[in-house]
């Protein structure tokens, strides 16, 4: 399925993307389970680096859901309220207001 136009224009126009808050319908319409298996791509991967014990290290990873790119998975993109969202990536992140107890 091609996205629209619209649905085009919100993508090219957007800033940022990242996946945290994850909504995921495991049920068709009918309240039938889908088969993840038919949502896979066994050729399509990706390569990450990571470390490991310290050391650099690359990875092979295939698509899933925990990062968007199941094979033919509907994918909404939704903007969720900035108060929803508190990523610490930093720790200089941990003194803005959302971690601070009252």
């Amino acid at each position: 399925m091609e996205p629209s136009e619209r649905q085009k224009a919100v993508f090219a126009a957007a800033t940022h993307f990242n996946p945290v808050d994850m909504v995921c319908g495991l049920h068709d319409y009918l309240g039938e389970p889908f088969d993840l298996r038919r949502f896979r791509d066994p050729d399509a991967y990706m390569v990450s680096e990571k470390t490991w014990e310290g050391r650099p290290i690359k990875v092979i990873e295939h698509p899933g859901l925990w990062n968007g790119n199941m094979a033919r998975w509907l994918t909404i993109f939704v903007e969720i309220p900035l108060w929803t969202f508190q990523p610490v990536k930093v720790l200089a992140d941990l003194l803005r207001e959302g971690h601070q107890n009252d």
